[in-house]
């Protein structure tokens, strides 16, 4: 079995990568916003007021400073074309705000400043704030989006951002993804969605590493506790899932499903727990386009994501199905 394909060793932190105090529009104070994040077995935070950096220390977790930024979008198409459009950047790592508190002409312009403040920029919540993948391949500073959004899908579904992500990747852009609470009211909006990073340390600098680097997976619900390459083949570990699907480009990917009565496309589930879920399973790689990423399928409907990975491409005619 070849070594395994989260890069880098170290320590996993469960991360809360997106939340807002009194400092901007939330109803918790800082020290009441880490009260409950360590409360609730969190190892990170990252505050992120909008255009406000909450400087904070405290022995309960890492408190990363950081911000939510505002950037103008031009007008395009469609639904867009009616309001007045605005993106929206967490500036993770940035210990340092602009007074000013105006929109930046474009995402591109804020990315490039929350890169070169020393910061790691994601783009938040694209679903909900009607992007697509041009605002995103326009703006090549950004490291990633938030592919779930634990508010925005509590307050109006709109918290996904499956159809962008493999958008961008499908035209041969890097887009890592985050799952973040965006937290308002600690208790309502909180333990939604969270980022599990593999850092060489509990520190501020180890973390924003991992995640420029990708050393990370984002989660509303299961873990990702293992996946390695064999040749052509992924093996993944996971908590209990009905489902695990390798997505991929149009007319490719492979799925692995709980249920023995639903047909199992490229993927076989090798070991289930008591109640015949599946804790690992095999996949096929892709045999059209050479990356793809792992999505588990809790049974309450949460879901877990890796990134999207560099794999080597399955010979033509394996697409045959496994059984178990």
């Amino acid at each position: 079995m070849n070594p395994e394909i989260f890069p880098g060793s170290g320590i996993w932190l469960r991360c809360q990568l997106h939340s807002h105090t009194t400092n901007s529009d939330g109803e918790a104070t800082p020290d009441e916003l880490i009260a409950h994040y360590a409360k609730s077995g969190f190892d990170v935070l990252a505050i992120t007021d909008h255009w406000h950096a909450t400087a904070c220390e405290d022995q309960r977790l890492l408190v990363i400073s950081s911000s939510e930024l505002s950037a103008r979008v031009p007008a395009a198409h469609g639904a867009r074309a009616t309001i007045a459009p605005e993106a929206e950047i967490l500036a993770l790592g940035v210990g340092e705000i602009p007074e000013r508190r105006e929109h930046f002409p474009t995402i591109e312009q804020a990315a490039a400043w929350i890169v070169a403040a020393g910061g790691v920029p994601f783009l938040a919540h694209p679903h909900w704030s009607g992007l697509d993948a041009d605002d995103y391949l326009e703006a090549p500073s950004l490291a990633g989006i938030e592919i779930f959004n634990g508010g925005c899908e509590l307050e109006s579904g709109s918290g996904t951002a499956d159809e962008l992500w493999d958008a961008v990747r499908s035209r041969g852009r890097a887009c890592l993804g985050i799952a973040t609470d965006d937290c308002h009211q600690p208790g309502r909006d909180s333990n939604r969605g969270w980022t599990v990073v593999r850092a060489a340390a509990r520190t501020r600098e180890a973390v924003l590493e991992a995640l420029r680097s990708g050393a990370f997976y984002a989660s509303s619900g299961p873990r990702i506790d293992d996946l390695r390459l064999d040749g052509w083949e992924l093996e993944v570990r996971c908590s209990p899932a009905v489902a695990v699907s390798l997505r991929s480009a149009p007319w490719d990917g492979a799925r692995a499903n709980a249920d023995r009565s639903l047909m199992s496309w490229r993927g076989e589930a090798l070991e289930r727990d008591a109640d015949d879920l599946i804790v690992r399973v095999r996949l096929r790689c892709p045999e059209r386009a050479g990356w793809g990423r792992i999505e588990v399928l809790g049974a309450d409907g949460s879901r877990a994501w890796t990134n999207p990975l560099q794999l080597p491409l399955a010979p033509a005619g394996t697409q045959s199905n496994w059984s178990d």
